[in-house]
């Protein structure tokens, strides 16, 4: 089977263009590197199953080889108003990913009669009025908030997605991920995983904004992966929470982080004016992947982090 994956040089993009070629795909990765890093498919340069695209996904997109998979991973991470060291820049950028890049994506699954799968996220459920978070519920969203380009990018995704799906009859997956860590992710990226890991090997005290008490659920990357090819491979159509269910606050996280890493430094916390609609609560609802996919994490937080510490540990130390 051949895979278009869009995004393939991004931290998700790449690791599941591993995973596929491990099982078996011929994956075309397409990528412009706005943020996705050309280091992170070196390995697969000279890989026969893999091949690549230097190419915007908002731009028309031909491929001429013929598509049983259409996976549309391309987007600028979501920005971090709680961190000052996230992608301000790129607002349109994303935009454009949501919507023009979902549009020519699936206009190539619609030509070839691919599958279609696009990666949406939790942020489409803004910071919410429901805890946990189910895939019936419909978001409390500010639509021009410091987060609005990447939330409301996606949830145009997955109307448009819909309405290939019920108009034009294409076979078409909306994965919802919620936080997910691991390898290869952006160092640069202002979210909280990269920096509290950064930090800790730098034996500095890790910067809160706020009081900590916000929470999230943090996936390890195989385990979404796992999650994404059931999804691929099933037949259920309607959105789909992927994701850890433990809720952890960000002071417990970065109390667990600093505890692996053996950073005595602590933690040093800070006001910032601009948490504007940052999440509060953030944990899914994955009864629906447990039941329809047969799904659900099963590494710990705690070896998930060990393992991103030692991958992170010689970039960050360099």
């Amino acid at each position: 089977m051949r895979i278009l994956l869009t995004g393939a040089a991004g931290f998700l993009g790449s690791n599941l263009a591993d995973k596929l070629i491990k099982e078996g795909y011929q994956v075309i990765g397409l990528d412009n590197f706005i943020t996705g890093k050309p280091e992170n498919l070196a390995h697969l340069k000279n890989n026969p199953q893999f091949s690549f695209i230097q190419q915007d996904a908002s731009q028309f997109i031909r491929i001429d080889q013929k598509l049983d998979f259409v996976l549309h991973f391309a987007s600028p991470a979501s920005p971090n108003p709680a961190s000052p060291f996230g992608y301000p820049n790129l607002p349109i950028q994303t935009l454009k990913a949501g919507a023009l890049g979902t549009l020519n994506s699936l206009g190539v699954a619609k030509a070839h009669g691919a599958r279609y799968l696009l990666a949406s996220t939790s942020e489409i459920y803004g910071d919410p009025l429901v805890h946990p978070q189910n895939e019936s519920y419909w978001g409390n969203v500010d639509p021009i908030g410091p987060r609005s380009v990447y939330d409301e990018a996606k949830r145009f995704a997955e109307a448009l997605t819909m309405a290939y799906h019920n108009f034009h009859g294409i076979n078409t997956r909306i994965a919802r991920i919620f936080n997910t860590f691991g390898p290869r992710m952006g160092l640069d990226d202002g979210r909280v995983v990269p920096n509290f890991i950064q930090q800790a090997l730098r034996q500095e005290a890790l910067t809160i904004y706020g009081n900590g008490a916000q929470t999230r659920s943090f996936c390890y990357v195989d385990d979404l992966l796992e999650g994404i090819l059931k999804l691929m491979h099933s037949e259920v159509h309607q959105p789909i929470n992927l994701g850890s269910d433990r809720e952890t606050s960000i002071n417990e996280f970065a109390l667990i982080i600093n505890q692996l890493a053996q950073n005595p430094a602590g933690i040093s916390y800070h006001e910032f004016d601009g948490l504007g609609d940052d999440p509060r609560r953030r944990q899914p609802d994955i009864s629906k992947a447990r039941t329809l996919l047969g799904w659900e994490p099963k590494i710990s937080l705690e070896e998930g982090l060990r393992r991103t510490i030692a991958h992170l540990r010689e970039r960050v130390l360099a």
